[in-house]
């Protein structure tokens, strides 16, 4: 009997699932759904459903592998549990992006003796203060990789005062530096709470589809692990979709090539040498965090289709570092006219749909928006009270438990304004275009012609920058990507690669990317769904 494997990748913007013959390998069938990040087994449910119901049968399929590019998102977006760091023992201070990093007497000595007692009475005294402001917690000791128990006793010392997670650093790495160790616990602490429910709406989903198979978890550097092992591992899986585009990128053809996944919230770049991806031990580069968790040699940043697109009062056009869902994504948008502003509401608040009233509670947002129906943050601060950056934090946050959605102008928008993109309600984006344009001094067509033009940079700078960092090991080559064409002089690079494109947005801009840099840019056949086609290739031959 002919068996399968389906290959899913979810995105933040779009969840895709393939069914490859396991004999051969061949693509039977793809499917392709808008991520549901409320409830995430909505979109995985969808996708599955519509691989089973047109083409095989449920006991047919004997694995079911997995990637996702939901861990490096919510980095590059600056999202995740708020995470406060505990560092025990002597060390120079440093900073990481995380909600408290406080030090406290304790650690060992490199050959594993105590080098000074734990500071437990004031790790105690300290944790009232902060449990209500943080979701998990990160602990590292001075060389706990030769004896661990400090952060063992401030983990249950935690534990009995605040039932929080709590990650020890030396069970997820092995660095000897305290600033790695600490950032991948961190990056541990962060990303727990979005992977455990992530792998839950797997589970939920195969319950609904009726598949009973191996699940195969894509992990950043390559490999497939069995999901229960995932759940207290979160960080191997930051450059999961990374990994998964490599392996697709080496099946291309190409001895060497950059592999460049253009999704709707970040722009993924790494390197195919030899026909291999180059693996690198020290953990890949995701915003301002690296991983040091071995992983592809992979790079990425925010600048994707559904990025924010802002428009500053000197004229400038520029992409947000966070993700929005397109005018034209947005079920019965309001007129734009009546709401978007460049200066004030460059974005409008939704509930999102089908929010239990007990969700709701006493929440001065949620309550509003459900009264009255989505806002935008001038309105929003008005009714209720609550303005400027701590509105801000409170739609972070409520971003972050998935109770709202933001909706803004985008690059998918431009697409749809210029007639080049089909996907959703181009009236929506023209209205948005309209609205901006009037605002800058330009005509609709004309301003959607710049963000496209700021999108094809923003990209260029992210591959630049991917490509510096390998051939000047950590020289601070950023602020000449990002001022090579200034008032004095200007820069042009020329790559000696070609470019294989990957993702749903990639034909849309890389190919004005690859003619400013002198280079060609191939599609694969079905490299819309590439991601989903690489893990499915992972999972069946390792």
């Amino acid at each position: 009997m002919t068996t399968y494997c389906i290959g899913i990748d979810t995105g933040g913007t779009y969840t895709d699932a393939v069914l490859l013959d396991t004999s051969t390998g061949r693509v039977v069938d793809w499917r392709k759904e808008r991520t549901t990040p409320h409830d995430l087994s909505l979109g995985v449910g969808r996708v599955l459903q519509g691989l089973l119901r047109q083409s095989v049968h449920a006991r047919e399929v004997a694995g079911l592998a997995v990637s996702t590019t939901l861990a490096t998102n919510a980095v590059v977006e600056g999202r995740g549990a708020r995470v406060g760091l505990f560092v025990l023992g002597h060390v120079r201070h440093f900073k990481l992006p995380v909600m408290a990093t406080i030090f406290f007497k304790g650690g060992h000595t490199i050959t594993g003796e105590e080098d000074e007692p734990l500071d437990i009475e004031g790790l105690v005294d300290t944790l009232p203060q902060l449990a209500g402001e943080v979701d998990s917690y990160a602990v590292c000791g001075a060389m706990s990789i030769k004896n661990p128990a400090h952060e063992l006793v401030a983990r249950e010392a935690i534990r009995l005062i605040d039932p929080k997670p709590v990650f020890c650093s030396h069970l997820v790495s092995s660095h000897p530096g305290m600033l790695e160790r600490s950032a991948t616990a961190c990056l541990h602490a962060r990303l727990m709470p979005l992977m455990t429910d992530f792998l839950a709406s797997i589970q939920r989903s195969m319950l609904t589809v009726g598949l009973d198979c191996p699940v195969t978890i894509i992990c950043g550097n390559g490999r497939g692990a069995a999901l229960d092992r995932i759940a207290d591992q979160a960080a191997v899986t930051m450059a999961s979709g990374p990994a998964a585009t490599a392996r697709f990128g080496a099946t291309c053809g190409f001895d060497s090539a950059l592999v460049v996944d253009v999704g709707g919230t970040t722009t993924d770049v790494c390197l195919i040498k030899d026909g291999t991806p180059l693996l690198n031990r020290e953990g890949c580069t995701i915003g301002e965090w690296r991983t040091h968790v071995e992983a592809v040699d992979m790079y990425t940043a925010g600048a994707g289709g559904d990025s924010h697109v802002v428009c500053h009062q000197d004229g400038r056009i520029a992409l947000g570092g966070i993700r929005v869902q397109p005018l034209a994504m947005t079920p019965d948008l309001p007129d734009p006219h009546r709401w978007l502003n460049r200066d004030t509401d460059t974005y409008l608040v939704l509930p999102v749909a089908g929010l239990d009233p007990e969700v709701v509670g006493d929440d001065a947002i949620l309550h509003s928006l459900a009264q009255h129906g989505p806002m935008p943050p001038s309105v929003l601060a008005a009714r209720t009270g609550t303005g400027g950056i701590l509105l801000e934090k409170r739609l972070e946050r409520l971003l972050f438990l998935q109770r709202v959605v933001l909706a803004g102008f985008t690059p998918t928008d431009a697409l749809h304004g210029l007639g080049q993109l089909h996907i959703g309600h181009g009236e929506s984006s023209l209205r948005g275009a309209e609205v901006l344009a009037g605002q800058m001094g330009m005509t609709a067509d004309a301003f959607c012609r710049q963000v496209v033009a700021e999108t094809e940079a923003a990209i260029e700078t992210i591959l630049l920058s991917y490509l510096a960092r390998s051939v000047w090991q950590d020289s601070p080559s950023a602020p000449l990507l990002n001022r090579r064409d200034n008032d004095l002089f200007s820069v042009r690079f020329t790559l000696k690669l070609p470019i294989i494109g990957i993702g749903a947005a990639a034909r849309c801009f890389l190919p004005g990317v690859a003619e400013r840099l002198g280079t060609t840019v191939a599609f694969p056949e079905h490299c819309e769904v590439g991601n989903a086609i690489g893990a499915a290739l992972i999972a069946m031959h390792g």
